[in-house]
């Protein structure tokens, strides 16, 4: 798989940002009490829903390899927030549904976690760096 790249744009004079991944778009603000808008998700929201998003399409896939149903099918994500600097300390994923086969559902669920490609990160840390060009 090849190098993933996002852009995120402040939308014009505002404290909202609109950021572009392939041809999707989504709207990244802050709660009014906050300073924002409340025009969108704020980024912390954005990165459980990646999470949970990235998760789901790999459990999704896996079942459908498998051809294993599973109904009601839904991810609660978590974020636990810590005070100083602000970061979420641990998060945690609460996985819905039903399947004739729970151990199959079981082993699908150990297989999401490994393909995913938010939680690898997330899990084993990531070096980051901010630069100014």
């Amino acid at each position: 798989m090849a190098d993933l790249m996002v852009t995120v744009k402040q939308v014009k004079d505002t404290p909202t940002s609109a950021g572009t991944a392939r041809q999707h778009q989504v709207v990244i603000d802050r709660p009014q009490e906050k300073g924002g808008f409340d025009e969108g998700a704020m980024g912390g929201e954005l990165l459980l829903l990646a999470l949970g998003g990235c998760f789901m399409s790999n459990l999704i896939a896996a079942a459908k390899a498998r051809d294993v149903r599973i109904d009601d099918l839904s991810v609660d994500v978590h974020g636990t927030l810590a005070a100083a600097p602000p970061r979420f300390e641990s998060i945690a994923l609460e996985v819905h549904g039903r399947s004739a086969d729970e151990a199959t559902f079981a082993k699908l669920i150990q297989i999401a976690e490994r393909g995913c490609i938010v939680h690898n990160t997330l899990a084993g840390g990531v070096r980051v760096e901010v630069t100014r060009v």
